[in-house]
């Protein structure tokens, strides 16, 4: 990703940080996000973290796209890629209504967290209409298939495919997503 930003940017200087060691002063921040990466963090150090980098009254806000399972054709995928790898990693994609998946991405956020900071959620419904193949390379770019390697990940991707065609002769997807939004605030 530095490289392809130094290329873009060229002499913008690249600080290099995560989640848990933010590269920046105390109380410097009037807003931190955390867009689709929270779950990597450890939420023990990526909460005391946050807080300390933004200002009194700064927020810092976290969201995940998920998918909109009272969609059928998304709910058929998701039954398929469950099946494909089995319950338990079906369980740890998060399958489940649109308030279950919220609720449960809610409580995990701060888990483990010295404190819980005040904080409120929502979500929103959005959509966009892409090619077949840009859906598959999507849904392809979840950790889930990036460890089954490229033979498995071929095997599903032909099958899934004839699936999409046929619910979308055209070959252009209509993606429904849920966003999840959780805004925290430091006082």
């Amino acid at each position: 990703m530095a490289a392809e930003f130094r290329r873009a940017v060229p002499g913008t200087p690249i600080v290099r940080g995560d989640g848990n060691a933010l590269p920046l002063g105390d109380a410097r921040a009037d807003f931190l996000t955390y867009a689709q990466s929270w779950h990597w963090t450890d939420p023990a150090r990526s909460v005391p973290e946050a807080l300390r980098v933004l200002r009194p009254g700064g927020a810092l806000a976290l969201w995940w796209n998920t998918d909109a399972l009272d969609v059928p054709w998304i709910a058929a995928q998701a039954r398929r890629i469950e099946r494909y790898f089995g319950d338990e990693q079906a369980s740890k994609r998060g399958t489940g209504s649109k308030e279950g998946v919220a609720g449960t991405r809610v409580e995990l956020a701060f888990e483990g967290a010295p404190r819980v900071p005040d904080h409120a959620h929502r979500v929103v419904r959005w959509s966009r209409r892409v090619p077949v193949d840009t859906h598959l390379a999507n849904v392809t770019s979840h950790s889930i298939f990036l460890v089954l390697g490229e033979e498995g990940t071929g095997a599903f991707l032909a099958e899934e495919r004839a699936h999409l065609l046929e619910a979308f002769p055209d070959g252009l997807v209509e993606e429904v997503y849920d966003v999840l939004v959780i805004v925290a605030t430091r006082s």
